[in-house]
């Protein structure tokens, strides 16, 4: 997947992909009091495939 020749489609995908791996935000952790920390879409770049 290094490969310099990515389609453009597959490049709106990784980076649709990079752009929801974030935390939770540090308020709905404190408006759910911390019932609410993990994010079910988050994902490590190393471990792990992507979901097609």
């Amino acid at each position: 997947m290094a490969n310099r020749r990515k389609s453009l489609a597959r490049k709106i995908r990784l980076f649709r992909v990079v752009n929801t791996n974030r935390r939770v935000p540090a308020w709905v952790i404190q408006r759910t009091n911390r019932s609410v920390t993990r994010h079910p879409k988050r994902h490590n770049w190393h471990r792990g495939h992507l979901h097609r």
